[in-house]
């Protein structure tokens, strides 16, 4: 259940010239992730002091700043070779703060307890995707309720006023996408728990094969 994240591939696309722009100016990933938390507090800040509808324009255009932000970081550091260890714990703290600060656009607007709420259901699928990856499986990624779908949330409530039903559905929607990444961790791990005892048992037969080879990529990719 990928949601808009397959968009990212179409996404991706759109942002070339940007890319190719970037790389060639020499700007570095970790510029792009400082940018994209930039763009995220414009956009909370634009959120949180206009009033609906007037507030649409300027979260849109910052939410898909942060959005493309998010996804040139990557591609740049795989691009120039500039992939480390460091770029990418910085650029998961990038997208997680950057994702608290868009919900907390909606504290002038409801209870602080809903706000609350909305930050911690929505930190729980990223939660979920990083202990996954931490445990040797691949990174779950997508909806129902991932990082696109929140900021499409969002730009609904800055249009429409919607504030409390929107948060509603941050925090139901994320639950719902925390346990849906929960079950599919569990399967993998399951999966990769399974190939691991075959792979002993060809190695005590005498078949080809290292024990608990790992033919898969490791679990966490530098700047995704």
């Amino acid at each position: 259940m990928n949601g808009l994240y397959a968009l990212k591939p179409w996404f991706a696309r759109r942002l070339t010239l940007l890319r190719r722009k970037l790389i060639r100016s020499g700007v570095s990933p970790n510029a792009v992730t400082f940018a994209g938390m930039l763009c995220a507090g414009a956009a909370a800040a634009s959120f949180a002091l206009l009033p609906a509808p007037w507030a649409v324009v300027p979260v849109v255009v910052f939410l898909t700043a942060r959005l493309a932000c998010a996804n040139l970081d990557g591609s740049i550091a795989r691009e120039t070779g500039k992939q480390t260890r460091l770029g990418s714990l910085l650029n998961e703290i990038g997208d997680r703060a950057a994702d608290l600060l868009v919900i907390l656009g909606f504290l002038p607007h409801i209870s602080p307890s809903l706000v609350l709420g909305a930050l911690l259901a929505s930190s729980a699928p990223s939660w979920i995707s990083i202990a996954g990856a931490a445990a040797g499986v691949r990174r779950i990624n997508g909806g129902p309720m991932g990082k696109t779908e929140r900021c499409l949330v969002v730009a609904v409530a800055a249009a429409s006023g919607w504030y409390v039903p929107a948060a509603v559905v941050i925090v139901v929607g994320s639950a719902l996408t925390a346990g849906v990444r929960l079950f599919q961790v569990v399967a993998l791990c399951n999966s990769r728990a399974g190939e691991s005892g075959h792979a002993g048992e060809s190695g005590r037969s005498g078949e080809s094969g290292r024990v608990g080879e790992d033919r898969e990529h490791g679990p966490l990719s530098t700047r995704l």
